[in-house]
């Protein structure tokens, strides 16, 4: 399963010494993701994916947020530079489950 959107990055202060920048994926598409993957999940629910970013992919997680009631998908700092990224920028993004 593939899925391309356009989100917004936004920071989730972890710890006092840490932030990471996320997207959210949209609601609709994370319930189909939530019916494609049934009950297989890594730790903390994450589910394995290429995720692509502008011009730049890479092999990570996503992760459920249910305060969000969707997943979202870490974009670290390397992605970020590579493709000129802030926290508020819009990106378009694209998501595919891997080993389902």
């Amino acid at each position: 399963m593939k899925v391309e959107f356009e989100s917004e990055l936004w920071v989730w202060d972890a710890r006092r010494d840490e932030t990471w920048t996320f997207v959210s994926l949209p609601v609709e598409a994370s319930e189909e993701i939530r019916d494609v993957a049934g009950g297989f999940r890594r730790g903390f629910g994450s589910l394995r994916v290429r995720a692509t970013v502008g011009r730049t992919s890479w092999t990570t997680s996503i992760f459920p947020d249910s305060g969000r009631n969707a997943y979202v998908l870490p974009v670290k700092r390397a992605i970020r530079t590579a493709e000129s990224l802030t926290a508020g920028d819009i990106a378009t993004v694209t998501v595919e489950l891997l080993d389902l």
